[in-house]
Parts: C-alpha cells; structure tokens; sequence
C-alpha cells in the first residue's frame, strides 16, 4: 500500500499521520506476523529516536483503530498482523513458530458456535491450528535417525 494510502487508513480511523505510524504499517504490509521487537528493528533505521515503548504504542493505537489485528499463538510474543476485517484463523509451526494464514471454511464469523456461551453474545472465533510447516517437515524427513 503506497503512502498516500496509508495516510487516508490512518485518516479515517481517525489517527494523525505521524512517522511512526506510516513506517509500523509499512513494516506490517511487508512482515505479516511480527511481534515488537521485530518491527522495532526494522523501524530503527528511519526513525533513529524510536524506542521500544513508543513501537508499543503505535501498534496499540493501530490496533484499538482496527488497522492491526494481534494475534497471541501459546508460547510466543503478541503478533500483529494488517489483515483485519475478514474471518481468518491462523496456524503456527510447533517447531519453528512459524505463522500463516489460514481463510475460514464458513467465511462469516463467528465461523464456530459454542454450546453454551453463558450469556455472550459470540461475535468472534479465534482458532489457531497447530503443526509442523513445510521447511520443518522437510528437515524431519532428511534428518538422520537417532536410531541409527
């Protein structure tokens, strides 16, 4: 997404367009999946004055505007992602943590129901599918047996 773009995201969600915002959601629109740190780093370049905190912050705001989705996979860091607005789920590499996307079957949330929901009303589901990606498939399949 271009700049110009951004900033008319930023704009009707009602935020100001700061350097900060525009250089998390480039790094978003490139990084799908990424925690804090991980857009710290690559934000630091062009934003030498940045810290932790504020990147924090950003994805915060950016999240409560509903241009970020955080996701939270057990055992990782919250991710964020600028998919949002449709119903997707997600799953994770239990070996090597990594994320992607996953469309829902049904296509409208809440795409699961439970049996009781003690009051609620369920507007959304969050499911995260778990198991071995590709590339670790592959390194189990060629890595020698310790049997042998």
């Amino acid at each position: 997404m271009d700049t110009a773009r951004l900033m008319d995201a930023l704009r009707t969600s009602g935020l100001r367009v700061t350097q900060g915002r525009l250089a998390v959601l480039r790094v978003l629109g490139a990084q799908p999946h990424v925690d804090a740190e991980t857009v710290y780093r690559a934000v630091l370049p062009a934003l030498p004055g940045t810290s932790i905190q504020n990147i924090h912050n950003v994805l915060g705001d950016l999240t409560a505007a509903g241009l970020l989705r955080r996701i939270e996979p057990a055992h990782s860091p919250a991710l964020y992602e600028r998919r949002v607005g449709d119903n997707h789920h997600h799953v994770v590499c239990t070996s090597c943590g990594a994320v992607a996307d996953v469309d829902c079957v049904v296509g409208h949330a809440p795409c699961l129901h439970p049996s009781d929901a003690g009051g609620f009303v369920v507007d959304t589901a969050e499911v995260t599918f778990w198991g071995l990606c590709p590339s670790c498939q592959e390194r189990a399949a060629t890595a020698p047996s310790h049997a042998e």
